[in-house]
């Protein structure tokens, strides 16, 4: 077998969007509306959160943890992307591309696990009601939090150190706006089957524990929501949960096509779109969602909004 020319040259260049021709105009007035939506929106959730003591409870402290992990995740993708749209494609370094892959991922696995933690929340409190005070208290939620940005990012370490053990091939163009392992793994010279196995084991892992967690979890609300004699009753208890229900669902269906599939089904082309609505939609659908249906949430915007102008008045 003929191995590939390895080049020494030490960073990749993005190509991004530029076979869109003109079209990057638009998606870069799409993708910067919908960036700063998802930006002020988040961070108006965490402001939100802190400002009213109504919410100063674990479900809201978790909704809180992730909107910051849902900003500081597209802070490193996206401005870059956008710059991309601008420019046409752009170059990044070794080193960066290595940083960008490690904290991108971190965050997105730090996601699941929060996920997996707001199932736990919901279960505690439909499940174990009186319990509820006693078995979320301030240290053990502090405590879950702190396990989910640590597992994160040795997880996103994991799968960084796996990629840039390889050798890349003369070719050094990222056929997608971000350093992610697809198409990462595309642009790596000789066998890349060890390497391919690892990411998959890695996706796995955190992938199937989380998302069986929250599984587990919503067994036990649908069992304790059927007792419910009430149909009032119930629909008020499966309302509880209905915000953190759509998100996962829409988390962990664009990660799993992502990340769970030989590297013989990648399609870099489609695998940007995939990727635009795990970037771009997801973090932008966690406010919307919480927003729109949260009537605690919905009043606390309210107070703080008029608070606010009351008192500029």
């Amino acid at each position: 077998m003929v191995q590939q020319n390895v080049t020494s040259w030490s960073g990749f260049v993005f190509v991004g969007f530029s076979s869109f021709g003109e079209m990057q105009r638009f998606l870069f007035a799409l993708f910067f509306s919908l960036y700063l939506i998802t930006l002020t929106s988040n961070v108006f959730i965490i402001v939100v959160i802190r400002l009213d003591s109504h919410l100063h409870t674990p479900m809201y402290l978790f909704l809180s943890f992730l909107s910051f992990s849902e900003t500081c995740y597209t802070l490193g993708i996206i401005p870059k992307m956008l710059f991309g749209l601008v420019m046409g494609s752009h170059a990044i370094s070794y080193t960066g591309c290595a940083a960008q892959m490690f904290f991108s991922a971190s965050w997105a696995c730090s996601n699941c696990f929060l996920l997996a933690v707001m199932g736990f929340d919901r279960y505690v409190a439909i499940c174990a009601p009186l319990h509820y005070a006693s078995h979320l208290n301030p240290t053990f939620c502090s405590q879950l939090v702190f396990a989910s940005f640590l597992s994160g990012y040795l997880f996103g370490l994991g799968m960084t150190l796996v990629i840039f053990r390889l050798s890349f091939c003369s070719s050094h163009k990222i056929q997608h706006f971000f350093c992610d392992t697809p198409p990462m793994l595309s642009l790596a010279c000789g066998d890349t089957a060890l390497s391919e196995l690892g990411i998959l084991i890695l996706s796995l892992v955190v992938l199937l524990i989380s998302f069986v967690f929250i599984t587990i979890s919503y067994i036990c609300i649908l069992t304790a929501i059927l007792r419910i004699p009430s149909t009032e009753g119930r629909k008020k208890a499966f309302s509880t949960c209905a915000s953190h229900f759509i998100v996962v669902i829409f988390h962990y269906g664009c990660a799993s096509f992502m990340y769970l599939r030989p590297k013989s089904s990648y399609s870099l082309e489609r695998d940007q779109l995939i990727a635009v609505t795990y970037t771009v939609v997801t973090p932008l659908l966690n406010p919307i969602v919480y927003s729109l249906r949260n009537r605690a949430v919905q009043t606390a915007l309210k107070n703080v909004f008029w608070g606010s102008l009351l008192s500029k008045g």
